[in-house]
């Protein structure tokens, strides 16, 4: 983006020189990236999420600004979840950022999980805090001590609350925009009943959503299954999560999870309640969340050498309208008919806009559009309006197509569908083409080198998953259990666990991880 400036400073010094008579007009595109997305992934990544205009770096390490591209992009997944959990009679919280360490302390395997995460403030101005506070890194124990207030009996349940906030992760490892960053936007829901079952029921439900965020707005296949006991959450009974996968760097990603905490917290934050027949009981609890990584994963699945590819039903702006002036052409009329397009796809529902910039040549125009991932240019230019069409240009295909103004909107539609569509279907042929069935260790040995996601029969033990933690570890980092898919595959009787040779109980995924 520097040179983008550098080249603005040119072009007004070249306009002050000639008396400011004429505009100057960059031709030249300047606007590609240095790296393909199959030779340099990292390098890739982190270009594109810069020059398509998502984030800018920041002064602190680890830290990244969320540019309006992406904040656009969060307030609609937010809107579709937000409308959904309160269909479900969850209402909207806030907790403060700070907990005190005896607070965050009391739960002791959810502590030791995060320990290393945790930031603390240990001072006001120049002065040490007599005690040092917290800066959250998940808000179950900011909240459940007031849960243990509010909740006295039955009538008080279920309590259901979320919120939407940030939270703080010191890591240390590779951040990554959006990926790994040390601080976060999520929502955090945390919910309470009388009874298991509503807690198990509400895991699901809440996982569905999630799916639902991926596969229908992001147009990127999940698996929902269930964390092994070493990947499940800290301190909680089980763990549910979606998982997607990254073809470029035979990586699975947790792209959310939905817990049941059980009564654990419960024990610890004394949230008891007397049921109908005055029988002191203790709450089950969840808790669920998903966070800006999901449009990290929406970049790396979709992205190409071109810059973004954004899914229409998430993108800012679905629609670009260019104009496109030829020499002698009515330069005027082409710009009316350009804004009356847009005007007439805004009052139809569409997210589009025009690029009426007179600085810049239509090449230029198309190159910064393709960079920012808009679905759909329609060109505009004297031929089109003289036979009353429009040129439809589709980001992820690059296919073109003349339709006729009177037919616009029907068509506008059809195409941002199909786009949606193409782009999930060929995410689930490329994530499909990397699922590995393996049976044997050497099978898991010789997948995992080719970067696979591998289904595989298991013991499900946990010192047998520590082992080929062990094993694997190198370079690449260790392979570890992904989930076990909800939908299983027949085991037939007497099939061995890959790794251990003992009696297998389950399929599951197996892989690196983000």
């Amino acid at each position: 983006m520097a040179k983008d400036g550098a080249k603005n400073s040119k072009a007004s010094n070249a306009t002050a020189k000639s008396g400011g008579k004429k505009k100057e007009v960059k031709k030249e595109t300047g606007l590609g990236l240095t790296n393909k997305k199959d030779d340099n992934f990292g390098e890739w990544y982190s270009e594109v999420v810069v020059n398509g205009e998502m984030i800018e770096y920041y002064d602190i390490s680890g830290c990244y600004i969320l540019r309006p591209w992406t904040m656009a992009i969060w307030e609609i997944m937010q809107t579709f979840f937000d409308t959904e959990i309160k269909k479900m009679k969850i209402k909207n919280c806030y907790f403060p950022v700070f907990v005190s360490p005896s607070v965050l302390e009391k739960e002791k395997d959810h502590i030791e999980g995060f320990a290393p995460e945790v930031a603390w403030v240990t001072k006001s101005g120049k002065n040490d805090l007599e005690v040092p506070i917290a800066i959250r890194p998940t808000s179950e124990t900011v909240m459940y001590p007031y849960y243990s207030k509010w909740i006295r009996g039955h009538r008080d349940l279920p309590l259901k609350l979320n919120q939407w906030c940030n939270v703080v992760r010191w890591e240390f490892s590779n951040p990554t925009p959006f990926i790994r960053s040390r601080e976060f936007l999520w929502q955090e829901g945390h919910t309470a009943f009388a009874t298991k079952d509503e807690a198990d029921e509400e895991v699901l439900q809440i996982l569905e959503l999630y799916r639902r965020i991926y596969e229908e707005f992001l147009a990127i296949p999940v698996v929902k299954g269930k964390k092994s006991e070493l990947e499940k959450f800290a301190g909680g009974l089980y763990t549910t999560s979606v998982e997607a996968f990254i073809p470029n760097t035979g990586r699975g990603i947790q792209g959310a999870t939905s817990h049941c905490l059980g009564q654990n917290f419960a024990k610890m934050f004394e949230i008891n309640f007397e049921n109908e027949k005055g029988e002191k009981g203790m709450v089950w609890q969840n808790s669920w969340a998903y966070s800006t990584r999901t449009i990290g994963v929406m970049v790396m699945v979709h992205g190409d050498d071109k810059g973004l590819v954004l899914p229409p039903k998430v993108a800012s702006v679905q629609v670009i309208v260019v104009p496109v002036p030829y020499k002698d052409a009515d330069t005027q009329a082409i710009f009316d008919a350009c804004s009356s397009t847009v005007k007439l796809l805004n009052e139809n529902g569409f997210r589009a806009e025009a690029d009426l910039r007179d600085n810049y040549s239509p090449g230029w125009k198309y190159s910064h559009w393709e960079m920012k991932g808009v679905p759909l240019r329609i060109e505009i230019g004297p031929k089109d309006m003289a036979n009353n069409q429009v040129r439809v240009v589709c980001r992820d295909n690059s296919s073109k197509v003349d339709i006729p103004t009177s037919n616009l909107v029907e068509q506008v539609k059809d195409i941002l569908d199909n786009i949606q569509q193409r782009l999930f279907d060929a995410a689930k042929q490329k994530r499909d083409a990397c699922i590995k069935v393996a049976k044997t260790w050497e099978e898991f040995a010789a997948a995992l080198n080719e970067k696979k996601l591998i289904l595989v029969p298991w013991c499900d033990e946990e010192e047998v998953e520590k082992d080929v933690k062990t094993k694997t570890k190198g370079d690449m980092g260790a392979a570890k259990t992904l989930c076990t898919p909800f939908e299983q595959p027949e085991l037939p009787e007497g099939t061995l666990c890959f790794a251990s040779g003992k009696p297998a109980k389950k399929w599951t995924y197996w892989g690196r991880s983000y």
